[in-house]
């Protein structure tokens, strides 16, 4: 069932290299920093993720990032996604994710499962919400 809103993020895309084009399918690393909230907290994230597109230009994603408050708590992130070229030149993913916290403030992140929407447009900038899914 999906659950609240736990975060929501703005941001641009810092790098990107082609990785293999192995069998015709591109696999593309971007990276990103965003800036916005979890749990209500203002955080920085910075993140990279992998790409493969299939031939029917399904796209495929791996990521893994850290956020960081302004009073230096760390949360760690592993997502997973799919997704495809939107009308605006970018790209439009569906996915997990998974967060670790040794913070207190963030401890109830731990072992929970999140659903997110990421939208790019053709600059690199972004945007991202995040769901809890129970």
């Amino acid at each position: 069932m999906l659950g609240d809103l736990i975060g929501d993020e703005q941001g641009q895309t810092t790098g990107i290299r082609v990785v293999s084009v192995d069998g015709g399918h591109p696999h593309v690393e971007a990276s990103f920093q965003a800036t916005g909230t979890l749990l209500g907290v203002a955080v920085t994230d910075l993140g990279t993720y992998d790409s493969v597109m299939e031939a029917d230009g399904t796209l495929f994603g791996d990521g893994q990032g850290c956020i960081m408050t302004q009073d230096g708590d760390i949360i760690t992130w592993h997502g997973t996604g799919v997704g495809h070229m939107n009308g605006s030149g970018g790209f439009s993913y569906r996915g997990s994710i998974f967060f670790e916290s040794a913070s207190p403030k963030f401890s109830r992140l731990n072992g929970t499962a999140g659903v997110f929407e990421y939208e790019e447009d053709k600059d690199g900038k972004n945007t991202a919400k995040v769901w809890e899914w129970k």
